[in-house]
């Protein structure tokens, strides 16, 4: 009884060692075994395509500005407002000026009252000098301020007017028929002469504005087709065309404001939209293009580890342009290879890998 419980325990050990050892090895397995994700290398031009997030602006708008100094009385607009040419937009406190107005009128007559006398005059003392009683002196000097007096009443008149301008310039109005698309001043705050309040955006046509990084601006320039999409309509694409490049980089983000002309807009588009801007490149160019998780780099050399057999192994591959995720490869793939996208820094060569 004693022996057959001892070798009983025995042979539970033996089959507890062998089942571990079992499942050792089959961990080991897997883990030499890697789960990667894959890619198949295709040799054509799908790849060239950009996409840029853009937004629908109006082709012409216009800052809007008072051409005086002053307060703000009253603001008629808000943002999105409407608006027809002619209206009244917003008005600033026009005391002052309606002084400097009254001002100026007053000189204007007195300087035609100085004109009547000075033309009285010169009318009196002509009729002396022709019957010899005022020398040719005297006449001249009544000559002279005659003219003088003109010469006041053109230069209050001319103060008098511009005045009256600038009491006309205290409201501002719209030029033309369009939508706001920004305010910037509020009621009660004081503006000086030029400074921006009213944001118009003409009706009329409507446009793309994106913004294209440095080594993108070339295939923008020569771009063959571009097609817009709506992210509030979906299934709406329009055909685009590439209307003005900035020839100036932003000092920030170091990109290049782009515009789309949309020749012929779909319905349903508004200002503000965000839309998806689709660049093709030349169509007749051909090259091989991965995601840049599939760079494998430990030295000056990019690489890539291909499958094949199931097994991996790294390949050296010359790097063209890269963006948008992606990298353009010059050299070292071929069409059909397939390549590792994802888990390229846990896989050494020759070793065995599953992946989709």
């Amino acid at each position: 009884m004693h022996k057959s419980f001892a070798s009983f325990t025995v042979l539970l050990v033996l089959l507890a060692s062998v089942s571990l050892t079992g499942c050792t090895k089959t961990e080991t397995a897997r883990e030499d075994t890697p789960f990667v994700r894959s890619q198949l290398v295709r040799l054509d031009a799908s790849g060239q395509a950009a996409n840029y997030a853009g937004e629908v602006r109006g082709r012409y708008e216009t800052q809007l500005a008072f051409q005086v100094s002053g307060k703000i009385m009253k603001r008629n607009v808000e943002l999105g407002s409407v608006v027809q040419s002619g209206d009244v937009l917003m008005e600033i406190d026009a005391k002052d000026i309606a002084q400097t107005v009254n001002i100026s009128s007053a000189q204007v007559a007195s300087a035609q009252s100085q004109l009547s006398l000075a033309q009285a005059n010169l009318e009196r003392y002509r009729n002396l000098y022709e019957q010899g009683a005022a020398s040719r002196m005297q006449l001249d000097q009544y000559q002279n301020a005659y003219e003088v007096a003109l010469a006041a009443v053109r230069q209050a008149t001319a103060q008098y007017n511009q005045g009256a301008n600038q009491l006309g310039y205290s409201t501002l109005v719209a030029d033309s028929a369009g939508v706001i698309a920004a305010v910037d001043a509020e009621a009660g705050q004081v503006v000086s002469a030029g400074q921006s309040v009213v944001t118009i955006v003409k009706n009329g046509e409507r446009e793309i504005e994106i913004n294209v990084p440095e080594n993108r601006i070339d295939e923008m320039r020569n771009s063959q087709q571009v097609q817009v999409g709506f992210w509030a309509l979906p299934g709406v694409t329009a055909e685009g065309k590439v209307r003005e490049i900035s020839p100036v980089a932003d000092k920030v983000a170091r990109t290049y404001k782009v515009r789309i002309s949309l020749p012929t807009p779909p319905d349903g588009i508004n200002l503000g939209m965000t839309a998806n801007v689709t660049v093709a490149g030349p169509t007749d160019l051909q090259a091989v293009y991965i995601p840049l998780s599939a760079v494998y780099q430990t030295g000056d050399t990019p690489q890539v580890w291909i499958i094949k057999d199931g097994m991996v192994s790294l390949r050296p591959i010359k790097a063209g342009a890269f963006g948008d995720g992606k990298l353009e490869v010059l050299d070292g793939l071929q069409d059909g290879d397939l390549i590792v996208t994802a888990g390229v820094q846990k896989l050494r060569a020759g070793q065995k890998v599953r992946y989709e």
